[in-house]
């Protein structure tokens, strides 16, 4: 993510069983729309394939991938075995985040993502790392005053907001030298709107889109994508996370066309 373009993160959605045939799918029609795609670690609480060996997919298939780990389900151990493998895979770029809540058992209790933020950093020094480049780590954010500590990682995600304004106002308050990405969710249903402002603090979903996603498929997708246009034309960020969930096809169709013009 080293360019100065603005940027189209897509998030895609990993496997819950051994099989990668949706997920380069998923990369494969998501290709022309997206600079990088972000591979999600133990998606919504389940178990799914480790994201680091998705993220090898990707770059298989010629993409450019970012890597989340979540430190729910790490001790350091397993830390140092996933960095390991991206080591061997060649993948080099990160999300940590805490991680969604499980659905079934608990968390480790022993990493915290500033712990592995300062693990990361130190890797280069050890010898088991020996010409290995260093790793880009970034961390997510609330629209609320950023910590010190996530402004030592190489970006930020901020979190979904479906309001220019609310980014704008955040952005202005924790101002930072490091590439910034905007969130940016397809809303497809009523159901997910309560669930998305049942765990996002501060959300505020329009009920006006609310109301258009119960009778109109396209609707959160045509929402998204006119959010990414407005969001890159303000020229405070530095491209955005999307989350296109089960509209992967449209939000790729519409990207490429009229609402992301990219080439």
């Amino acid at each position: 993510m080293s360019d100065d373009r603005f940027q189209v993160v897509c998030e895609i959605e990993p496997p819950a069983l051994p099989d990668l045939m949706h997920v380069r799918h998923q990369i494969g029609t998501l290709s022309k729309a997206a600079d990088v795609f972000l591979i999600p670690d133990n998606h919504l609480g389940r178990a799914t394939v480790s994201s680091v060996a998705v993220a090898h997919e990707v770059e298989a298939m010629g993409g450019r991938s970012i890597a989340c780990l979540n430190s729910r389900d790490r001790n350091l151990l397993g830390f140092r075995r996933d960095m390991l493998t991206a080591a061997a895979y060649g993948v080099d770029q990160f999300l940590f985040v805490y991680g969604d809540k499980p659905s079934s058992g608990g968390r480790t209790g022993e990493l915290t993502v500033r712990a592995m933020i300062e693990e990361a950093r130190d890797l280069p020094g050890d010898p088991a790392f020996a010409g290995v480049s260093p790793f880009r780590v970034g961390v997510a954010a609330a629209l609320r005053p950023l910590p010190h500590w996530k402004r030592a990682a190489d970006f930020i995600f901020a979190q979904v907001s479906f309001s220019v304004e609310a980014l704008l106002r955040w952005r202005e308050g924790n101002p930072v030298d490091v590439p910034v990405f905007a969130g940016v969710m397809v809303l497809t249903s009523q159901a997910q709107a309560r669930r998305l402002a049942a765990v996002i603090p501060d959300l505020d979903i329009p009920p006006e889109l609310v109301k258009q996603v119960s009778s109109d498929r396209l609707a959160g997708v045509e929402a998204a994508c006119e959010h990414v246009l407005n969001i890159r034309d303000t020229g405070a960020f530095d491209g955005v996370h999307l989350v296109p969930v089960t509209r992967y096809r449209e939000v790729a169709a519409r990207l490429e066309t009229a609402c992301y013009p990219r080439r």
